[in-house]
C-alpha cells in the first residue's frame, strides 16, 4: 500500500487530510495514533478503498486505484479486512452469520465455514453466542464479532479502528494476541488507538496524525523501544489468550476448495 500526496475533503468542507505520503510494506504492523478529529478514521477509509482521494494517488497490491475498473476494485477490497469504529454488524443476522458472511460471499465450502466460524467465535469466548443477534450482545461482544468477521478470511491487509475501545483489559490482550498472530502469518496490520499503554506493551512503529497531517516514524522502532518481535504473555483470566488460534481459522485456502454453483 502506498499513498503519494493524498488529500481528502468531504463535499465542499475544508480538507480533513493534507498531503499524506505513506508506504506500508507487506507484512508490517503499525499503530495509528492521534487526538480525536485528527483524521485517523478518514485515513483508514482511504486505505480500505472506501473513499477515493480528493487529490494524490493510492497504490494497493501493486495497482493504482484510479486506473482500475469497478470489478477490479471490488476484488482488491476483498483482500482487506476492516474493523470499523461503528462496527457495522448486520442487525438481522446472528453473530455466527455476521462472521460467516465474507466467506460465503467468496464461495467457501459451507461445512468448512461452519467449522471455522464456530472455532473462531469459540476462541474469542463467544461459543455460547453463535445464534445471538447483535442486539442481544454487549458492546464488547459486538466488538469481538466485528473483529472475527474482519479476520476470518485471513486478509492481506487488516485495518482496525479503535478495536479495543469497548472491551476490558483481558479481552484487549486476547485481541492483540489475535492481531499479532495474523501479522506473523504475513498480514499487514494498521491499528488505530488512543491507548499509550497498548502502544508501550506492543512496541510496533507508531504513525501519528495531527490536524490531518501524518508523521511517519523512522525505519525501526523509536529509541528506547524494543524491536517488534512481540510474544503475548499468557493471562489465565482471558480464556483463549494463551492458546494459538484454532487450526485453519485464519487459513484462506478453504475459501477456494469448493465453489457453490
Amino acid at each position: 500500500m502506498q499513498l503519494d500526496g493524498v488529500s481528502l475533503r468531504y463535499d465542499t468542507a475544508p480538507s480533513v487530510l493534507h498531503g499524506i505520503n505513506l508506504k506500508l510494506n507487506a507484512g508490517s504492523f503499525h499503530f495509528l495514533s492521534g487526538p480525536t478529529g485528527a483524521g485517523k478514521t478518514s485515513l483508514l477509509r482511504l486505505i480500505s478503498l472506501s473513499l477515493p482521494p480528493t487529490s494524490g494517488s493510492i497504490r494497493v497490491f501493486g495497482r493504482e486505484i484510479d486506473k482500475i475498473n469497478r470489478d477490479e476494485l471490488a476484488g482488491l477490497r476483498q483482500r482487506i479486512g476492516v474493523v470499523f469504529q461503528d462496527l457495522r454488524l448486520l442487525e438481522h443476522l446472528s453473530a455466527f452469520d455476521n462472521v460467516a458472511l465474507p466467506l460465503r460471499i467468496n464461495g467457501a465450502d459451507e461445512d468448512e465455514t461452519v467449522k471455522f466460524v464456530a472455532d473462531m467465535l469459540g476462541w474469542l469466548g463467544l461459543g455460547d453466542k453463535l445464534e445471538a443477534l447483535p442486539s442481544d450482545l454487549s458492546m464488547g461482544q459486538r466488538q469481538m464479532v466485528a473483529i472475527a468477521r474482519a479476520i476470518v478470511g485471513k486478509p492481506r491487509l487488516l485495518l482496525a479502528d479503535e478495536p479495543t475501545s469497548n472491551i476490558d483489559a483481558a479481552n484487549a490482550r486476547r485481541l492483540m494476541s489475535l492481531f499479532v498472530q495474523l501479522h506473523k502469518l504475513g498480514a499487514t496490520v494498521v491499528l488505530a488507538t488512543h491507548s499509550e499503554t497498548l502502544m508501550d506493551r506492543y512496541p510496533y512503529p507508531v504513525l501519528r496524525m495531527t490536524a490531518g497531517r501524518l508523521s511517519v516514524p523512522e525505519v525501526g522502532p523509536p529509541a528506547g523501544r524494543a524491536r517488534p518481535e512481540v510474544e503475548v504473555e499468557p493471562d489465565s483470566s482471558a480464556r483463549g489468550d494463551d492458546r494459538p488460534l484454532p487450526e485453519g481459522s485464519l487459513d484462506p485456502a478453504h475459501v477456494h476448495r469448493a465453489r457453490r454453483g
